[in-house]
């Protein structure tokens, strides 16, 4: 059976952190979907230029491709908007996204606290404002922020095995 799971969110979600817990016991393989940016949305993020949907483009149908290139993969990625996910649903039909769903004091704490993250905390309103959480109608699962990495992980484990 094939598993092809995106954990998405703003940043400072926790994204990487529970994406790899699940990929590991999941014996899935993980990409920080960030790992896969081109090195100029890199530069402009890391100014604190919020990246428009032509930068985004080319990123997410390569975020796709990664998912539809493996029988186990988690990936982190943001995929904040519904148009978003549909592109990378382009490439790879059958992705879960698992939204983790983190209130703006804790985003912006975790964000303030990282000092190895290209992201700056400035862009946090701009993520928020982007963000469209994903309707019933979506293959995925939203998370309260109130569970921790193990139990995120599982939650997601066990709803991705669902049938549509």
């Amino acid at each position: 059976m094939s598993v092809r799971i995106v954990v998405m969110g703003p940043s400072g979600s926790g994204k990487s952190t529970v994406g790899a817990f699940l990929a590991d016991a999941l014996g899935a393989r993980f990409i920080d979907g960030d790992d896969l940016h081109p090195a100029a949305n890199v530069r402009k993020m890391a100014a604190g230029i919020p990246l428009d949907d032509a930068d985004r483009q080319p990123w997410l149908r390569l975020v796709g491709e990664a998912l539809q290139a493996e029988e186990r993969i988690v990936v982190a990625c943001s995929a904040l908007r519904r148009a978003y996910r549909e592109v990378i649903r382009a490439e790879a039909p059958d992705t879960f996204f698992a939204e983790l769903a983190i209130g703006r004091a804790v985003l912006e704490e975790r964000m303030r606290l990282r000092a190895d993250h290209f992201m700056p905390a400035a862009l946090l309103d701009s993520q928020l404002q982007t963000l469209e959480s994903l309707e019933a109608d979506e293959h995925g699962i939203k998370v309260d922020e109130s569970a921790d990495v193990p139990t995120a992980s599982s939650v997601i484990a066990a709803a991705a095995r669902l049938p549509r």
